[in-house]
């Protein structure tokens, strides 16, 4: 099992498990769960890609705050009382 997990990281205990059952183990499901997690094994998160910014040609840059107050942003809310104008 562990030979597995270490060879395909992305496969969960469904995989795994038929994978064990083409090699000819008898085993149950429920059994690979609980030593899936009795051995602490799990899928890692899949990463995700950050989207750029624009091309090249505009140059769009994504800022980092360096020190506080350093990038900002607004947010723009409206409100309006029940019998009033906004």
């Amino acid at each position: 099992m562990h030979r597995i997990a270490q060879s395909k990281p992305r496969w969960g205990t469904p995989r795994v498990t038929q994978r064990l059952r083409d090699l000819g183990w008898k085993i149950n499901h429920k059994r690979v769960e609980r030593l899936w997690r009795l051995e602490g094994l799990q899928v890692p998160q899949k990463q995700r890609k950050k989207l750029r910014l624009g091309d090249s040609s505009q140059g769009c840059v994504r800022h980092r705050a360096k020190y506080p107050n350093h990038v900002w942003s607004y947010d723009f809310v409206s409100d309006q009382p029940v019998d009033g104008p906004r």
